[in-house]
């Protein structure tokens, strides 16, 4: 999986941080994590074309975090974007999207699936699969959870000493499947070992909540809302924002490899402090800027 941070501020955009959005490319997909204002010339400057778009998740309905989608979509049209896209959000996604859809004049010609998800499994295929997770912000809002399936893997140094080679045999064992080589019936048990998946979570905008461990447990990546700094948690109880102390206690108790902290409020001209507060609690901590790329 590839991260690309195309938005990361809060809010209110500034000239360093775009609105909220995010792009994961998982093989065939991409991925789309919210889509603040001015996401489509986020896709340019970051160099991936908007076409490579396969699904777009929708955490909440505040305008940092959609109102980027009209343009975005019009702009699929216009470039024949070929297939169905797919939207997820939470409650009321649909009536959302109906409204949006009426305020604009478009000739939109793309076919476009739109799902609402409250929690649980959202989409499943024999790669990966999107779980969601409700949070606790100002209006339903959701998390995510981008599971790569484990695989099983054959120890090729095994697999020479019974004379196997790269081929069918090899596909089926991969897959589970016990085979006949030469006469000899090999398990695939003795032969292969099992890959874990990646995960990767996105706590959007929510105050700290139970269902905030259950997005994080076992990320290799978790992204993190981060509005502000431990001593402004009073304004993150006020406007149901987490404190980065409170992100990293989260990856702390989750079995997080690396967090990653986003949607900075614009009070902080410099994140270094929010970074520190967080990496006391959790030292491989990251501070998101736009159009920053991550390996998993």
């Amino acid at each position: 999986m590839k991260i690309t941070f195309l938005g990361t501020g809060c809010m209110v955009p500034t000239k360093e941080r775009n609105h909220s959005a995010i792009f994961v490319k998982y093989k065939n997909q991409g991925i789309l994590m919210d889509c603040g204002e001015g996401t489509q010339r986020q896709f340019r400057n970051a160099g991936i074309k908007p076409t490579k778009i396969t699904k777009i998740l929708i955490s909440h309905w505040h305008g940092d975090h959609v109102l980027g989608l009209p343009g975005l979509l019009d702009t699929l049209s216009r470039d024949e974007y070929e297939g169905t896209l797919e939207i997820y959000g939470p409650k009321g996604t649909k009536k959302f999207f109906e409204y949006m859809n009426k305020a604009f004049e478009s000739k939109r010609t793309i076919e476009i699936k739109v799902k609402e998800v409250e929690e649980g499994k959202a989409f499943e295929n024999d790669d990966f699969l999107i779980e969601v997770h409700k949070l606790d912000h100002s209006v339903p809002t959701i998390g995510f959870r981008i599971i790569e399936k484990d695989k099983l893997r054959v120890n090729m140094a095994k697999a020479k000493k019974l004379g196997l080679s790269q081929g069918p045999e090899i596909g089926k064992l991969q897959k589970g499947k016990n085979i006949t080589h030469n006469g000899k019936k090999i398990n695939y048990k003795d032969i292969t070992y099992k890959e874990e998946g990646q995960k990767i979570g996105y706590i959007a905008d929510t105050v700290y909540c139970k269902n905030t461990l259950k997005i994080a447990k076992d990320n290799d990546i978790l992204i993190a809302e981060s509005t502000y700094a431990t001593k402004h948690e009073e304004k993150g109880e006020q406007y149901k924002h987490m404190t980065a102390d409170q992100a990293a206690q989260i990856a702390t108790k989750s079995n997080v490899k690396k967090l990653v902290l986003t949607h900075f409020s614009t009070r902080y001209k410099d994140v270094k402090e929010v970074l520190e507060d967080a990496k006391q609690i959790f030292p491989n901590t990251l501070a998101a800027y736009d159009l920053m790329k991550l390996d998993v």
